[in-house]
């Protein structure tokens, strides 16, 4: 059909966003009948048709995105890691929402967006831009490796009080793109484990101070996984019966029975309810569309003439599938509750929004390999 010539970049990348659309539009739709009741006089279409215009806006972004030459990314790499800093300051300072300071209104839009959303795409942007002029000089500590550290240490630091996991995922990105730009693997593995040491001393004193925060609610849920009988498991409890429910074929579109006790089955735990009405088939497939994703950043890394292109695509689809399985790890209860969305799936607003926009640049980054511009200076 001629309207697939208008989508550039890989097309399997292209099929991976419509059915993880498909499978959010199908799930939001459900997951939503009681929240509905609660709040929209029992109007189910009202979040169905919301978050179809949040994906749809997510679409035009990733296509416009995806229509501009990837290289315009570098240039504004720098001046979006200088934006993203006082952006996670004044979060810090902004209203909390279970003890943590996460979101900014857009002013006059009724809109709140996560700061490190754009803090996390802004980082990845400057590490690929800063390792791919560095090359003649990568393995060097004092002109490579000592001027990456600053910004990661600083971004992650500003992401760390209100968003642990975020902070977590982020860092181990920068670790993975680090290590696939070719930096001294003796240098990563010390910034590690030093990283570890700081995590260490800063837990320790957040958990001697009177307002501990965050810290509280993170000891918790550890606690609550090392201990599954405990009685504040209430969360993956359902979400474990979800999953067992659900069997191999599911309970099938709009059959489920957790919704109504699943917290968040729309967005955190938005997993297990498609398991539960889809079954592990469904549950299985998931995956692989994401380990897919995964393969396909590899394959854009490998193709790529210049290494910018290379290291964002793969910095991008690794550090959205790191998350994905976070998330369906904690669904499945292989790991403690994080809060972290499942891409492109989980009911959202300027979230989607920014993945969409980062799945554009990896697009983008496709694109310009399948038109021979990425052999172009």
């Amino acid at each position: 059909m001629k309207i697939f010539t208008y989508f550039k970049g890989d097309k399997v990348i292209w099929a991976i966003v419509l059915l993880l659309s498909l499978f959010s539009l199908l799930s939001v739709y459900s997951a939503t009948s009681t929240l509905a009741y609660k709040h929209q006089n029992g109007n189910a279409f009202y979040y169905m048709f919301k978050h179809l215009f949040i994906l749809s806006l997510g679409f035009v972004l990733m296509y416009l995105v995806h229509s501009v030459r990837y290289t315009l990314f570098s240039r504004i790499a720098q001046l979006a890691l200088f934006l993203a800093v006082p952006l996670l300051m004044f979060t810090l300072l902004g209203p909390k929402i279970n003890d943590a300071s996460r979101w900014i209104a857009i002013p006059g839009t009724g809109l709140t967006f996560q700061t490190s959303d754009f803090a996390k795409l802004a980082l990845i942007m400057y590490l690929a831009r800063f390792l791919s002029q560095k090359q003649d000089n990568i393995k060097d500590f004092k002109s490579a490796f000592l001027p990456i550290l600053f910004p990661i240490t600083l971004i992650c630091g500003f992401i760390l009080p209100a968003n642990f996991s975020t902070a977590a995922v982020l860092f181990v990105t920068s670790m993975v793109i680090l290590f696939i730009g070719r930096i001294n693997i003796k240098y990563i593995l010390g910034i590690f484990f030093s990283g570890m040491v700081m995590l260490g001393i800063f837990l320790a004193i957040l958990s001697q101070m009177p307002n501990q925060g965050r810290f509280i609610t993170w000891k918790k849920r550890i606690e609550n996984f090392r201990n599954p009988d405990s009685e504040n498991n209430f969360q993956v409890d359902q979400a474990k019966i979800a999953i067992a429910t659900g069997g191999v074929l599911g309970k099938g579109p709009g059959k489920s029975t957790q919704r109504n006790f699943l917290p968040h089955p729309y967005s955190d735990f938005i997993y297990a309810f498609i398991i539960e009405e889809y079954g592990s088939v469904a549950g299985v497939f998931v995956v692989f569309l994401y380990l897919v994703l995964l393969t396909r950043g590899i394959n854009i890394l490998k193709h790529s003439e210049k290494t910018f292109g290379g290291l964002l695509a793969i910095g991008i689809t690794f550090s959205l599938v790191f998350q994905a399985l976070i998330n369906m790890a904690v669904a499945t209860n292989l790991f403690p509750v994080t809060g972290q969305p499942l891409p492109m799936v989980s009911m959202g607003g300027t979230s989607i929004w920014f993945t969409s926009i980062a799945l554009g640049i990896v697009l983008s980054v496709s694109r310009s390999i399948n038109e021979g511009e990425d052999n172009d200076e």
